[in-house]
Formats: structure tokens, sequence, C-alpha cells
């Protein structure tokens, strides 16, 4: 399997220099050459850790600006993975030895070229220490054949897999300076990476990153990306009279509230992930280790209430974890545009074949009583869809679950280390194995312990059985058939439970700033957590007429 490389041609020209690590910010920093990002999921104040590897979970916003992939994931193109610093990435026969062939003329911003001991430090590095495994890296062993050709094997066939070298979480970084930290510490307050950006000024509430003039992929319209806090609700406003530029915000309501006030200007923008909101339950831990309870949960979420509530009704997600819109010819007949209803009587059958009961609001079986706590981002505002869940089940099971939402970053960090009963997260990723691989068993790691991948410790030999399958073919017609036996398995087993579709949300004031792309025609999603979309993004802007 070969990937081909996508690199943007761009003629804009910058007319400022700079240099690697930090510089002074210029006096009255000039509107003009700059856009202004209001970050709404990262809390009100940042922390100076560029360390993107390292184990801490407050880290600066945004370092993809800064360090890049040697991948990328094309979502306008069923989400296949295209080379970015990689030239080309090749499988063998037996899909065991990936070679990649490293771009050529990439340098690092203090000037240094990105060679290919840079790339097999960095690959290395999640193999060395397993808190560095970040992004959930499956290979086993990496070596360099020569100057310009990297090999990754994989103990097993893992074509499925060439989705890891796309993730932000393991970036390409300059070994001369890595290797003399200590990586479990370092803050890399002065990042050196080969992105299209360098730290220009560090503020706990605003950083300003200035655009490269010998940037490999090609130069930028602006001279300044800066990057604000702000919150669900305060960014309407500043959207609203143009102090910030775009923001990723769902926005109940923003076709009258927002794209009507200046149709011209105000873009509102929904990206499908490929992916679902789902409910991930603790199966490490009892009572969410029973299937019964599982299912009687799944089948008591009223998906419908919290769709409407999201005024975008008919986004309701299938019981499979895959997007019709985006995986329709992959899903199975009788699971294609289904969406699951709530059905209490079913799901009290449910808990008491298990042998289940609900006294004083708590579950009980042998003696033992749980009382749930439902886990979730209140950074994006999730608490009246927990609430809908939460009245669901005390009206359908006499069920109490405890209401707990948390800062983005503290409910991460609680995902990784496992220490919840239920939480919501996005389910998804590159490719129907993408968006399974969460499940397998070799990423579980036991409560306490950070797992990059299967926050919910699912473990369950017939899904790692037919993951393998899947993992280890290119054959088109062997993958549909293995991907539709794990819709079987998420279906009947309810690992987790998709709520709605996933869907990128992007706010615009183009006042400042055109060409952005649209769902209806676009190569690149102005995602900033996907860094190579936003580099395009940013590089195919133009600056608004007067």
């Amino acid at each position: 399997m070969r990937t081909r490389g996508l690199l943007v041609a761009v003629v804009m020209a910058l007319a400022t220099a700079c240099t690697a690590g930090v510089q002074n910010q210029p006096a009255g920093g000039a509107r003009a050459d700059t856009i202004v990002f209001g970050k709404t999921d990262a809390g009100t104040t940042y922390i100076r850790n560029y360390n993107v590897v390292g184990p801490a979970t407050q880290k600066t916003p945004n370092a993809e600006m800064i360090y890049e992939p040697l991948a990328r994931v094309d979502y306008s193109d069923g989400g296949t993975v295209k080379p970015w610093l990689a030239e080309s990435l090749e499988f063998d026969e037996k899909g065991t030895r990936l070679t990649i062939k490293v771009r050529q003329g990439v340098t690092f911003s203090d000037g240094a070229p990105l060679t290919v001991d840079d790339v097999v430090f960095s690959l290395s590095l999640p193999l060395e220490n397993p808190d560095f495994n970040l992004g959930g890296t499956t290979y086993t062993a990496v070596e360099k054949i020569d100057e310009s050709t990297v090999a990754v094997t994989f103990g097993k066939p893992g074509f499925s897999e060439i989705n890891q070298f796309a993730s932000p979480s393991l970036p390409m970084v300059p070994k001369k300076i890595w290797e003399k930290q200590d990586l479990n510490t370092w803050t890399n307050p002065d990042p050196v990476g080969t992105g299209p950006f360098v730290l220009e000024s560090f503020a706990a509430q605003q950083i300003t990153l200035r655009a490269r003039d010998d940037y490999w992929g090609g130069t930028f319209p602006m001279k300044h990306l800066k990057i604000i806090p702000t919150n669900q609700d305060a960014v309407k406003a500043q959207l609203l009279r143009g102090e910030v530029d775009w923001a990723i915000q769902s926005w109940p309501g923003a076709e009258q509230e927002y794209v009507a006030k200046d149709p011209g200007r105000h873009l509102y923008q929904l990206y499908a992930t490929g992916g679902a909101y789902s409910m991930l339950y603790n199966t490490a831990r009892p009572p969410f280790d029973d299937v019964h309870v599982r299912r009687a949960l799944a089948m008591t979420i009223p998906r419908g209430d919290i769709v409407t509530t999201l005024n975008r009704p008919g986004t309701e997600a299938g019981p499979t974890g895959l997007v019709d819109l985006v995986y329709r010819d992959w899903i199975k007949p009788e699971y294609r545009g289904k969406v699951q209803q709530v059905d209490a009587e079913g799901a009290r059958r449910e808990l008491a074949e298990g042998g289940w009961t609900v006294t004083d609001g708590k579950l009980v079986k042998d003696g033992r009583a749980y009382a749930p706590t439902l886990s979730f981002n209140q950074d994006f505002g999730w608490a009246p869809y927990a609430d809908i869940m939460i009245n669901s089940w005390r009206s359908a099971l006499g069920l109490q679950v405890k209401s707990a939402g948390a800062p983005g970053a503290n409910l991460y960090e609680s995902q990784q280390l496992g220490t919840f009963d239920l939480t919501i997260a996005t389910t998804g990723g590159a490719g129907v194995s993408g968006v399974y691989s969460m499940l397998a068993g070799r990423a579980v790691k036991p409560v306490g312990k950070k797992a990059a991948t299967n926050l919910g410790r699912w473990k369950d030999a017939k899904t790692d059985a037919v993951l393998a399958e899947l993992m280890g073919t290119a054959d088109t017609g062997e993958l549909k058939q293995y991907a539709q036996e794990m819709q079987t398995i998420v279906v009947d087993q309810v690992p987790f439970s998709p709520i709605y579709n996933s869907y990128w949300f992007v706010a615009i004031n183009a006042g400042r700033w055109t060409g952005w792309p649209t769902p209806e025609k676009f190569t690149y999603v102005p995602f900033p957590g996907l860094g190579p979309d936003t580099t395009m993004t940013l590089m195919n802007l133009k600056r608004a007429a007067p």
C-alpha cells in the first residue's frame, strides 16, 4: 500500500523573517497582519509546556503549529492517510514492514535540517517509554536504512494502523535538543519544530505565534497567529464584534444568531469526523463489566432529545459507532440508518436477566450496591445533555446517576487513568479500523496507569481476534467483512454507546481573511487540532479587501 503526498503550492509572499524560539512582540501588534483564534476548550489560562510527548496533562495548546507528524488524514478523501513530512509510506506485502521516505528540504525553525536520525529518534520515543506513547503506537521497532529512509516493523500486519503516523502525539522533534533532556519533567519552553510557526510571545492568556519565512511548504499571507482563551458563550460576542476571526464552537441557533446577521462574512461550518460522541463504560470495574448493565443504560439514552436540544435533529448516532454519512457502504444493512430508541421495558428486562435490581436509586446485585457517576467536559457545555441522560435513567430505571462535569484537561486525565464510571468522549479515527482500534486488548492499562487508547479498558478475545484480521489485511472485501463483524460485537456487547454524530464545528468571521474551505468543497478541514490541515487552511487564506 502506498500513499501519495499532497504539498500545497502557495505564491503569497511573507515580508517578515523569523528565528527559532521566543521573540519580542512588535509594539502595537499590527492587527492587519494577524489572525486571531479563540480557543474554547483549554480553560482560561495556559501553561507553557511544549513537551508534546511528555506525560504531563497540562500543555500549551496548538503545538501542532510548531511540531508536525509524518502524515495527515485526508477527511475529504474517506479518511485516507497521506504523507506530510514523509514523501511516501509503503508497506511490504505482509504488512509488517513500513518503509518511510523522509521529505527532503525540511528544516527546523533553528535552521537545522530534518534528518533520518531525527525521525528515528522521534519514532523511538514511545518504544523506549510507554508513558510517551500518547498516540497509541503499535509498531515494535524502528531502524535507519539510509540518509533518506526509515523502516518501521510491526509484530503483526499493520496495514490499517498507518493512521498513527498522522497523530499529533507522534511529532518529529530535533534529536540534538531532545536527547539531552529528561522528557518526564522538561517543559520545552522554547520549542523548535519543523512546523510553519515559531513561538514569538507567551502569556497565560495569549499566545502569539509568528509565521516562518523559511517553511518547507510555502509562505503565509499573515505574519502572526494569536491564540486567546475564551469559552463557548463569550466567543459568540467576540466573533460578532470581529475580535476573533475563528473558533471551534458548537453553536445551536448559529444560523439565526450569527450567520443571518452578515451572511457574506459570518460562516458556521460542520465537518463530519466519521465518529461519534459516545458514552464509554469503565469495563475494568463493576457493574460496567456486565453486558446487561451496559445494554440497559444504552437502551435508555434519549438520543433524539439530546440532538433536539443541540438544535441538530437527525444527527443521532447509529449503534455501530460508524457514521452513515461517511461509512454507509461499510455498515451492515440492518444497522444502516438505525437509531436506538428509548426502551425502558426492555432495559428493565436486561437488568433482571443479569440478576440486577435498582434499590434506593442504586444498582444492586449479590448484596453490593453501585451508585454510578457520569463525567463530561464542562468546557464544551455538556451539562444539559448529561442531565437529559440522567433524568432518563431515573425515569426509566429508577437509577440515580451523579453528574460530574470537569475541565477538559482534568477529564482527559481521568479517562486515561480509568478513574471514572461512565464518561463522554469522541470515538472515531481514520477509516473503519481507526474507529475500532480503540477496543484492542493490547492497549488496556490497569486502572491508575495512563492509557493512550481503549479508555474503557475493554478486553475481549473475540474483539481481539476480529481486530487482528481487520488490521492485517489490505484486501477491500476482507476489510469490509471484518468491519461488519466488529459492528456486530459493538451492537451486541456494547463496549461503548454512540450518542450523536461527531462534527468539527467551525465558526468564522471572514471580515479580515477570506478563502476559507467549505463543507461542500474542501480538501482540508479548518480545525487546528489536525495540524497539517490548519497549515493548508492558513496558507490559502487571502486578506479581505478594505
